[in-house]
């Protein structure tokens, strides 16, 4: 039995969960979920693929329930110790007091304590102390709780080398690698055909390459594109992949005149706009999600023409955080009309933001 610990958006990490295991045929089944994780049932491969996981942050081996899972424990030198579910100092300092004390009849052992830290970065793992083991406490509401150790942590350090150490970036136009991989998973596709057409300096594209899918990209701009390559390039180099990508300068609205074949899956961030000063009044937002949608009815239309039947879209649509409070997020019926069915939305954002991503999966009938 394993456990997972989720992002920090926890309903998208969920939903990111889920889909990978599906992706990946991991055969997941849930057992129970807290506010931040899940335990669940599954085959072990998914130690093998959690590294393609970006909404996660580690994958648990379950040991047991209570304090006589403590038992289970495998010795370790050097430990610390992670809390889900509860925020007590005093509690995580005694837990690691109790795991020195059993540990003691087999060896010395240090408790090692990042300051006042209940969640164990992925760093300790990562970077300078590979030797670290990572004991993690889920607790439910009712006080009870099961134990596991931390086996696979997501690299934060690679994510951070696909954003920051490639040649051209464009941070605030850009989306995080992270989330580009959750949305790659979220297709729930697994082997074929990736279209990003509005790749702009390449991040989703970047990601087929990483996951060796058959990956194409195409902006309307010949600048971003010239961009996208130097990118590409640059990833090939640092992480020794012989793919690639297919890149073209296309208008997303006439994809059917530069790409012959049919994809399994698009994924993009389109325009979303331009930026705003201030949050907007929901009339004012009505008006920019319209105007917008004018345009956008012209791309879905074109993604019609070049997407395989029963093929997946996972496209960012912009939703608005309001003067007076709340999100407006708009229903777009007409996504139906043009044979697109909506399996699925979600939020992300950041609390500084004004314009907010609403992701949403889709399915092309055809």
């Amino acid at each position: 039995m394993y456990g997972v610990i989720l992002g920090k958006n926890s309903e998208l990490s969920r939903a990111e969960f889920y889909s990978f295991g599906r992706r990946f045929g991991l055969k997941v089944r849930p057992v129970e979920e807290g506010h931040n994780w899940i335990v669940f049932e599954s085959k072990p491969l998914v130690e093998r693929y959690f590294r393609w996981i970006g909404g996660s942050l580690k994958l648990v081996r379950i040991l047991g329930e209570g304090e006589e899972a403590l038992d289970e424990m495998e010795y370790s030198r050097l430990f610390t110790v992670s809390l889900y579910g509860r925020d007590d100092w005093k509690l995580w300092r005694k837990l690691g007091s109790e795991i020195k004390k059993r540990f003691k009849k087999e060896g010395s052992a240090k408790f090692f304590k990042p300051a006042k830290t209940y969640a164990m970065p992925a760093e300790l793992i990562l970077k300078g102390f590979p030797d670290v083991k990572d004991f993690v406490f889920l607790f439910r509401e009712d006080g009870s709780f099961l134990v596991g150790e931390t086996i696979r942590v997501t690299n934060p350090f690679e994510l951070k080398k696909l954003d920051v150490e490639r040649p051209v970036q464009k941070p605030i136009l850009s989306i995080p690698p992270r989330l580009a991989r959750i949305m790659v998973n979220l297709t729930e596709v697994r082997k074929g055909s990736f279209l990003d057409p509005f790749c702009g300096i390449g991040t989703v594209v970047q990601e087929f390459v990483l996951q060796g899918l058959t990956a194409y990209g195409s902006d309307r701009d010949e600048g971003q594109i010239k961009d996208a390559k130097k990118n590409l390039a640059w990833l090939r180099k640092e992480f020794r992949l012989k793919n690639s990508a297919h890149l073209e300068v296309c208008d997303a609205r006439k994809l059917k005149k530069c790409f012959r074949q049919r994809f399994d899956a698009i994924v993009t961030e389109p325009y979303l706009g331009k930026p705003l000063k201030r949050h907007p009044s929901r009339g004012d937002a009505i008006k920019l999600a319209n105007e917008l949608d004018r345009f956008y009815y012209s791309v879905f239309e074109s993604f019609a023409d070049v997407l395989k039947r029963n093929g997946k879209v996972v496209f960012v649509f912009p939703a608005y955080k309001l003067s007076g409070g709340g999100i407006y997020r708009k229903d777009r019926k007409w996504l139906g009309k043009l044979g697109f069915e909506v399996l699925g939305r979600y939020l992300d954002y950041e609390e500084r933001h004004r314009v907010v991503r609403d992701i949403h999966v889709m399915r092309y009938r055809g």
